[in-house]
């Protein structure tokens, strides 16, 4: 598994993970929105932490720069 996810995008991720999982967990959103805010916070955190976002690799994206390679 390359690392696929770069510096900026790690950081974007890492936020807005945290973010939507404190928005879900405090109940600023309910229902639909806070389970779609759990799970999307989840992937984007968990995406940010690994530096690999599958989604990225079907498409062929790399945020890495080439010092990073």
């Amino acid at each position: 598994m390359l690392n696929n996810v770069g510096g900026v995008d790690r950081g974007i991720r890492i936020v807005l993970g945290i973010a939507l999982l404190v928005l879900g967990f405090l109940h600023v959103v309910t229902g639909t929105f806070a389970i779609v805010a759990y799970i999307v916070g989840a992937v984007a955190l968990v995406t940010g932490l690994v530096r690999f976002c599958p989604a990225w690799s079907i498409f062929g994206i790399n945020t890495r720069s080439a010092e990073q390679k």
